[in-house]
């Protein structure tokens, strides 16, 4: 079926989200056909807020509003001796669910992939590296997904990290072999914090 310009051009946008695809695109966008003016305004409102407030912490990377900190960096009575490295600010939030860390983070917004292109270059491994120069950070703790990008992350983060004479760690096994991070429950996410394992034992 051919649709209306306007109507395909919302289905080609929303087939380009990750998770969505052709089909779901149709049905989200013909969905959309049948609400009110003002919920489409509040989702059209929203977006357009989403992209001129959010921004991303000048610290850890993660995502902020108004280019501040984030809440956690914000936060004074956060461990700042300890900071825990994920992939994305997702993971950032499932960890805090889990209630068993109370440091700092640092969100790398992806992991290497050669195949797609994304080289340690383009992930926030300087940004880092930076932050690390700061004498008060005892240990860096690795919490990326058990995929096949996390585990080449992991690896040339523990030798890029080496060098600094810092505590490294990475969260013990529990987690499921290729599962990401954010879909870990609670309980097996904060054992696998609490149990986590030393990479290189710091000298600093």
């Amino acid at each position: 079926m051919n649709y209306p310009l306007s109507l395909q051009t919302l289905i080609d946008e929303l087939g380009r989200l990750p998770g969505i695809g052709p089909k779901s695109a149709q049905r989200l966008a013909l969905w959309m056909t049948r609400q009110p003016d003002d919920d489409i305004r509040r989702l059209a409102e929203a977006l357009l807020a989403m992209r001129t407030n959010l921004s991303f912490c000048p610290e850890c990377c993660n995502i902020s509003e108004h280019d501040g900190l984030c809440p956690v960096c914000s936060d004074h009575r956060r461990d700042r001796s300890i900071i825990c490295v994920v992939e994305e600010s997702r993971d950032v939030s499932a960890i805090e669910r889990s209630g068993a860390y109370s440091g700092l983070y640092h969100v790398l917004q992806g992991l290497i992939n050669p195949l797609e292109g994304i080289t340690p270059e383009r992930i926030k491994t300087r940004e880092l590296l930076t932050r690390l120069h700061d004498e008060s950070i005892k240990e860096v703790i690795l919490s990326l997904s058990p995929t096949v990008e996390g585990d080449a992350t992991m690896l040339y983060l523990s030798r890029l990290l080496a060098p600094t004479g810092l505590r490294v760690t990475q969260v013990a096994t529990g987690l499921p072999v290729g599962g990401d991070i954010e879909f870990a429950d609670v309980q097996t996410l904060g054992r696998a914090i609490d149990l986590r394992r030393v990479v290189s034992e710091g000298t600093a």
